[in-house]
């Protein structure tokens, strides 16, 4: 679990120094992509996995809301490697999809979440709420249906 809420800068090399405290976690690598809400989600490589088989691969093929996840996700996903001072690299893409510039914040459990400075990580709950309700729609489908399978 990565708990806490740091306060951190990204050079001029695009490059983000994860706090000390999930360096170890990371040094597997990292898996960088858009996240909800603004932000940029940044996993391990075995949380990445979990997510990815758990949440976007069961979505239906043929659904467009499951179609428009996988995009978001996927399309702008990256994996970097920490060097020695701990620091990743972050896409431009990226960068300009969570309007990143110098200070971020870095915070959350599963997951970390990027997001710009201070105000940004005070209005977090803001975008992308189209994805975040289709979301919740298929979970609450699955939960429905496996409860149906256990009876």
């Amino acid at each position: 679990m990565l708990l806490g809420e740091y306060e951190h800068t990204i050079d001029d090399k695009n490059r983000l120094t994860l706090p000390a405290k999930f360096r170890e976690a990371f040094s597997d690598g990292c898996v960088v992509t858009r996240g909800l809400d603004g932000c940029l989600w940044a996993w391990t490589p075995e949380g990445w996995e979990n997510y990815r088989e758990s949440i976007l691969g069961p979505l239906h093929p043929l659904s467009k809301e499951s179609r428009q996840m996988q995009r978001h996700f996927f399309s702008g996903a990256s994996e970097t490697m920490p060097d020695k001072q701990g620091r990743v690299s972050i896409p431009p893409a990226l960068l300009a999809h969570a309007k990143l510039g110098r200070d971020v914040v870095v915070a959350d459990g599963e997951v970390l979440a990027l997001t710009i400075g201070r105000a940004g990580f005070a209005k977090l709950v803001r975008s992308e709420p189209a994805l975040a309700q289709a979301l919740l729609r298929t979970l609450a489908a699955r939960i429905r249906a496996a409860e149906r399978s256990d009876a």
